[in-house]
């Protein structure tokens, strides 16, 4: 949450980069504290000496994100290295259960003698 301060004219609006908003009329006069979203101007919420006294109604939004707010960049994947892991794992898999399981090999072969 990014944080400005402004003043509340008479007919109780405030302006944010070219938006304006309307607040409580009692609050016309007072130095107010405004925190917003940077990437969502229409969501503005008014604190007054660090209480917040609810959200600012917005009454003409034209910018709908800061100015100096830039989206985050991903990051470059990394580069093909040509090798399908995958596709090993599949075959290695393959190759393992295409021989069955030896049912004999797991007997124990103290069972069943007496």
């Amino acid at each position: 949450m990014w944080s400005e301060f402004r003043t509340v004219t008479k007919p109780a609006t405030v302006s944010l980069h070219s938006n304006s908003y309307e607040v409580d009329p009692s609050l016309a006069g007072m130095r107010i504290e405004l925190l917003f979203d940077p990437f969502d101007l229409t969501d503005i919420e008014v604190r007054v000496s660090g209480r917040t006294l609810g959200k600012a109604a917005p009454h003409h939004v034209g910018r709908h994100a800061h100015p100096k707010a830039s989206p985050e960049t991903p990051a470059e994947p990394a580069p093909s290295t040509g090798i399908d892991y995958l596709k090993i794992l599949d075959e290695a898999h393959t190759a393992n259960t295409a021989k069955g399981i030896n049912y004999s090999s797991l007997m124990d072969d103290s069972r069943g003698r007496q």
